[in-house]
């Protein structure tokens, strides 16, 4: 496949939240202050030097997310847009997602999103019981969040919302009654998460103080197993391990990630992924919002890192991210990234523990992971790339 019609997306990154939450690990900060004029150009700054090399590529999908990307005024998001059309031959469809909190003030700006371009609104959720909002952090309550998605509703074409279930003490029935009450309220997509504790968080510290204890592994996955259920019942199977959707509502920036395309990423800490003939490159931005801008306005690129992906660090990206869907990994994603040898592998290998044991299939010219697999994801992932398990470092 052509480097130029390569599936292909752009990721761009707000830093900035109103307050940081006890589960969340991503790169965001909160500043008492941000200097939006100063952000904007440098966001256009550090987009032109980024996709300059690139231009005239296809693309397909664009992504804000963050932190929390509706702090950002329209008129940034509009000019991002707009300089993006100018560097990129953009699908007629081009899918162009930003997340939001459900905050009053917040929802507010949706119609301006829309105006600037944005089709797609992702809303931060994550629960729908008030005790629960409050245990994980959220500033707003049940009847902002339910406002905010009707809002989302009206604005754009396409909405979907999260949720975190597994959360201590929640029952396989309490998270049932919950769920049916987001699918009242969904559309056509939904990103449903295990809550897991993530090192640098403020629930880390209070796990590790044992004032926090969350589901076991069995627990944890009766939840998922019911889940899968309830939605696949209401016509929005799981197509991902944690995201939900109806036929054609799928994340298309998001499959970018899950069948290994590329992505362009511009912002602090934004990885990428670029593929140039047979080789695919790794980079990653500046973490820290202050250094990456200052880099940007002293005219450099921003970039903390560029390197080469060997064959064995791109068939695991490969393979961890592929079988996250249920769709699995045809053989001939496998020859693109790594070449025609591999095909011996998936003839030869015995594959017979995992497929007697209902983890994995391998037919049809696909690996797949079935339901019970991509509950296990980990230990399947751990046997299919074990060292000496496969030829492809040879």
């Amino acid at each position: 496949m052509s480097d130029l019609r390569r599936p292909f997306g752009l990721y761009l990154h707000w830093p900035f939240c109103a307050a940081k939450c006890p589960y969340c690990d991503f790169n965001s900060h909160v500043r008492e202050r941000i200097e939006h004029q100063r952000w904007h150009g440098g966001l256009l700054a550090a987009l032109d030097r980024a996709a300059a090399p690139l231009a005239g590529r296809r693309l397909d999908s664009i992504f804000f997310g963050g932190g929390t990307p509706s702090l950002m005024p329209a008129e940034t998001v509009d000019a991002l847009i707009a300089r993006t059309r100018h560097w990129f031959d953009c699908a007629d469809d081009l899918e162009v997602t930003l997340e939001a909190n459900p905050t009053s003030a917040e929802a507010e700006r949706f119609k301006g999103y829309h105006a600037a371009g944005v089709n797609r609104l992702s809303l931060g959720i994550q629960a729908l019981d008030e005790e629960a909002l409050r245990f994980l952090g959220r500033k707003h309550d049940r009847a902002e969040a339910e406002a905010a998605i009707a809002l989302a509703h009206s604005a754009v074409p396409r909405v979907s919302f999260d949720l975190i279930y597994a959360r201590p003490g929640q029952s396989v029935a309490a998270w049932m009654e919950e769920l049916d009450q987001a699918l009242v309220l969904a559309a056509g997509h939904l990103s449903l998460y295990q809550l897991t504790i993530e090192a640098g968080t403020k629930f880390e510290t209070q796990a590790a103080r044992g004032d926090l204890t969350i589901p076991d592994d069995d627990a944890a996955g009766e939840l998922w197993e019911a889940t899968q259920q309830r939605l696949m019942a209401a016509g929005m199977p799981g197509y991902e391990i944690s995201n939900h959707a109806r036929a054609g509502q799928e994340s298309r920036h998001n499959l970018v990630y899950w069948r290994y395309g590329d992505f362009l990423g511009v912002g602090p800490g934004a990885h990428g992924r670029i593929t140039r003939g047979d080789t695919k490159m790794a980079t990653r931005q500046h973490k820290a919002p202050e250094t990456w801008l200052a880099a940007i306005e002293a005219g450099q690129d921003g970039m903390a890192e560029v390197s080469e992906i060997d064959r064995a660090a791109r068939r695991e990206e490969l393979v961890m991210m592929g079988l996250r869907l249920a769709e699995g990994i045809p053989f001939t994603r496998f020859e693109r990234e790594l070449g025609p040898a591999v095909r011996p592998w998936f003839q030869e290998r015995t594959l017979a523990a995992l497929v007697e044991g209902g983890f994995i299939t391998l037919e049809q010219e696909r690996l797949t992971a079935t339901p019970a697999g991509r509950q296990r994801l980990n230990a399947v992932l751990e046997w299919l790339l074990a060292d000496g398990h496969t030829p492809f470092d040879a």
